[in-house]
């Protein structure tokens, strides 16, 4: 794979990088060459400190540490991957959903980037040259309006932000993709289908039949793996990937129907 696939010598930071589909990207990205710089919340026991950052990314502060950390250490940033996301909102539909619950979804799936970028993508663009990723999710067009009405519509608030970001900064050598996954299957995901599974009186696969079922199903009949998604995303950050801008690429396992 290395032979085939290299990211030596770039400097690469990725967000969320302490578990799940993060935690499969830097591990990747470290395994192909590139330096990597990673934050969470708090730094896990086996993560070492010189490639992690503590930054809440739902405030302005916190993405403003991580940007003067990462210019700090890194110096010069080729790629960014916004790996953060995820809804704390409550089941229930949108009645269950006050000012103070939009806000979150947005200020985590949404406004995280757009800070990030605002602090970062300029010395890209004065530079000409780097690659800025934005995993989005299928849910901006298949959004399950029992749990996930404001996470799905922050999502494609940040689909279509990025869209936007490609077409100015393009031509000034900077690619801006986007990656949608469907289920993947993560510490999350797993103890998402148990609690629907004790719910139902079934097991863990019964669990994750339900999440299938209320995706409308999933051809290859199972999720991703978040190595899979890592794959595309290292493919994506690398020099192979050199006239891909603008594009969301879907990793699903076919669960949104095309013509």
């Amino acid at each position: 794979m290395s032979d085939f696939l290299q990211l030596q010598g770039k400097r690469a930071l990725v967000t969320s990088g302490t578990r799940g589909t993060g935690a499969a990207t830097v591990a990747l990205f470290r395994q192909l060459g590139a330096q990597v710089l990673t934050t969470a919340r708090s730094r896990p026991a086996d993560m070492p400190a010189a490639m992690f950052v503590a930054a809440d990314l739902t405030t302005a502060q916190g993405c403003a540490d991580l940007a003067a950390a990462a210019r700090d250490r890194l110096g010069e940033i080729d790629i960014l991957v916004h790996m953060l996301g995820g809804s704390t909102a409550p089941p229930g539909g949108f009645a269950a959903l006050g000012d103070a619950e939009w806000a979150a979804e947005l200020d985590l799936n949404l406004m995280s980037a757009v800070r990030l970028d605002r602090a970062l993508l300029p010395a890209m663009v004065a530079r000409g040259r780097g690659t800025v990723i934005h995993v989005t999710s299928i849910q901006a067009s298949l959004p399950l309006p029992e749990a996930t009405t404001a996470y799905a519509a922050a999502k494609a608030a940040l689909s279509t932000y990025s869209k936007s970001l490609s077409k100015e900064v393009s031509p000034k050598g900077v690619r801006v993709v986007r990656v949608a996954p469907g289920w993947i299957r993560t510490e999350a995901s797993v103890q998402l289908a148990e609690r629907l599974a004790r719910e139902a009186g079934t097991d863990l696969e019964g669990g994750q039949r339900i999440i299938m079922d209320a995706l409308g199903g999933i051809p290859i009949g199972r999720p991703s793996s978040p190595e899979e998604v890592a794959n595309l995303v290292a493919f994506l950050a690398s020099d192979r990937a050199a006239t891909i801008t603008g594009a969301e690429v879907v990793i699903d396992g076919g669960t949104i129907p095309t013509a």
